[in-house]
């Protein structure tokens, strides 16, 4: 078996394992992303990730992404200028909505967290250290140079992983395949709501 057949088949027992425990699991929270193509059903991880699945939450529990939108898609056609290629969508709160006044967080590392840039993996967007507010990814495929010490950003500190997409990665992949001009989406796909479940 090739390398890369190996990596999926651990790829799809990690989301598996993750899926089976995740309903009632101590510091695991499931949300659903309800959008105009349909629902994608995220498993929060606070155990691991604390800060920023504190931080998504608040925003979640604020009605912040109440009309929000899935605006970039960054794929293998659409990243010409970059030497290190992923594949992720990106998604934020609705642009000119009244802002919740939450400051930036703390880079909760994956070398700290544990956690893994795989296939479905939510994480926050962000510019520097310590910048993310709320804007987050969903990665199509593993990504490991989104991890600590990956070369995706020039920094090396890499992005925080806070969770995994158990339900919905049909949905993830058409709107990583939706029309765009570069990497927006054109038009974006938008949000109704994202909410807890239960």
């Amino acid at each position: 078996m090739t390398g890369r057949g190996q990596s999926l088949i651990w790829t799809c027992a990690a989301a598996l394992t993750f899926l089976a425990t995740a309903q009632g699991r101590p510091g695991v929270v499931l949300v659903t992303v309800q959008t105009e193509l349909g629902n994608i059903e995220l498993a929060i991880d606070s155990a691991h990730a604390p800060l920023s699945a504190a931080n998504f939450l608040k925003y979640v529990d604020g009605g912040h992404y109440e009309s929000g939108r899935f605006h970039r898609t960054v794929t293998s056609t659409n990243q010409e200028t970059s030497p290190v290629k992923i594949a992720v969508i990106q998604a934020g709160v609705a642009p000119g909505r009244t802002r919740p006044g939450f400051g930036p967080i703390a880079l909760e590392r994956t070398s700290m967290t544990g956690l893994k840039h795989l296939d479905g993996t939510i994480s926050m967007a962000r510019g520097g250290p310590d910048t993310a507010t709320s804007d987050f990814f969903i990665c199509i495929g593993d990504q490991p140079e989104l991890d600590f010490a990956g070369k995706r950003n020039g920094d090396g500190q890499g992005f925080a992983a806070f969770g995994m997409v158990t339900s919905g990665m049909d949905i993830v992949r058409k709107i990583h395949a939706a029309p765009a001009k570069g990497q927006t989406l054109d038009p974006p796909v938008k949000i109704v709501n994202i909410v807890r479940k239960g």
